[in-house]
């Protein structure tokens, strides 16, 4: 008699993708709310939480890091967080449910922090555009079938240089913070490289999170805390933004933004997924991407992505088949943070410019490491070298940022000197 598991690797072996490449069916019948109580358990409702933590801390603090350079009120920041927590825990669920495998959303990190070096020439309304358009785009992709494809055709070294390059400055800012005000970086970055040297304790307190307690008793201590009253309430109302299409925002930024959805984002989240035994739907979930990039522009949220770090966090521990579960309570939770947005950003706000810059760049640092190993660890070193170079400079030509011009130059730069590194790569 099958168990559960084996019915579940069963019906995975058989997987619907060879009968339908582009749209992978869920698993039928769907569970019932019955089935799925029964498959809870604490395991599973702590990582969960622990993953909704990490999501509610680093992250976010990129968010209004990336907001403070484009000056975006406070407002639209709530509605940003509004929206990739609320739609994004919407998601989910339903996918999580719907294939029986944890599939956590959230929003591409890379592409927040893309957005706020923009956002210093290009006006809100502009950004939003782009955001459609990139959903769009994912879309188109999803639904050819061709996802892999599109993965391979851009190599990841030069990806990864991109990245490496975009996430930089933030690396930098930790720094300069911890010279600007000490009484507050400082402890951040002790407590958080102490954590990282000791793995037992990080077991139960990721760094991140300790960094983010340490910091909070520091400003406490030192009195930098202050928090406004501007009367706007606890629970979140969207702000509704119309989007304004112009050549050099589209330009700027459609194909890096969905270039780390697919290749950065969903490639990573994909590997993490694949390495705990699940088999996502990789063209579907690049299509939910698409229209739910989509929709969060609507309320001036950037684009979806499958959760690399957060959907290891949900893998962490517990039986396969039941850690679906842990990405419903992640989901469940997520909402609520949503909801209650602005309470969230008004008590962000009210720390220290240096609080939000230090514990946004510590909760980079690991991206930033695996960016650099990436593209210089292998083949397109050089490539990966001028795209690195051009990322960083602030190169701005007919209107459109460093980054585009990054990927463009390394691909020409690969093409040209390193074409044995492009055939060794479709020869795997």
């Amino acid at each position: 008699m099958s168990t559960p598991e084996s019915v579940a690797d069963a019906d995975e072996d058989s997987s619907p993708q060879g009968r339908n490449p582009i749209v992978e069916r869920p698993h039928t019948p769907l569970l019932r709310p019955r089935e799925v109580m029964r498959d809870f358990g604490g395991t599973y409702v702590v990582n969960g939480i622990v993953g909704l933590i990490f999501s509610a801390s680093g992250p976010v603090a990129v968010i209004l890091a990336a907001g403070s350079a484009g000056h975006l009120s406070a407002a639209q920041l709530s509605s940003w967080i509004f929206g990739v927590f609320v739609l994004n825990g919407i998601l989910t669920i339903v996918t999580s449910w719907a294939y029986r495998m944890p599939l956590a959303f959230a929003w591409t990190i890379p592409g927040t922090v893309l957005v706020g070096a923009s956002l210093k020439h290009l006006s809100w309304a502009e950004v939003v555009g782009a955001f459609l358009v990139t959903g769009a785009l994912i879309l188109l992709v999803g639904a050819t079938g061709r996802v892999r494809n599109v993965m391979a055709a851009l190599p990841t070294p030069i990806v990864m240089a991109m990245v490496a390059g975009v996430f930089l400055q933030f690396g930098v800012d930790v720094v300069k913070s911890v010279g600007t005000d000490p009484a507050v970086a400082v402890p951040i970055v002790v407590v958080f490289f102490l954590l990282q040297g000791h793995t037992a304790v990080a077991r139960w307190m990721p760094p991140i999170i300790g960094a983010v307690l340490a910091g909070a008793v520091a400003v406490a201590i030192t009195g930098g805390f202050h928090l406004g009253d501007d009367g706007s309430g606890w629970v979140a109302t969207p702000v509704m933004q119309a989007p304004e299409f112009s050549t050099r925002a589209l330009l700027e930024l459609v194909i890096p933004l969905a270039v780390t959805v697919i290749v950065v984002q969903n490639g990573q989240g994909t590997a993490v997924l694949n390495a705990a035994g699940h088999r996502p739907p990789v063209n579907v979930v690049t299509m939910v991407c698409g229209v739910w990039s989509m929709a969060a522009s609507a309320v001036g949220a950037i684009s979806s992505c499958l959760a690399g770090p957060t959907n290891a966090l949900l893998v962490a521990g517990g039986e396969r088949r039941r850690q679906y579960t842990a990405a419903l309570t992640f989901g469940v939770l997520a909402i609520g943070v949503g909801l209650f947005a602005p309470l969230f950003v008004d008590l962000m706000l009210a720390m220290p410019a240096a609080f939000i810059a230090t514990v946004g760049g510590l909760a980079l640092l690991g991206a930033l490491q695996n960016s650099f190993r990436s593209a210089f660890g292998s083949g397109f070193t050089m490539g990966a070298l001028v795209t690195f170079l051009v990322s960083i400079s602030g190169l701005t030509f007919l209107n459109i940022g460093a980054a585009f011009w990054g990927l463009i130059a390394g691909l020409a730069v690969s093409w040209l000197l390193e074409r044995d590194d492009f055939r060794a790569a479709r020869q795997e």
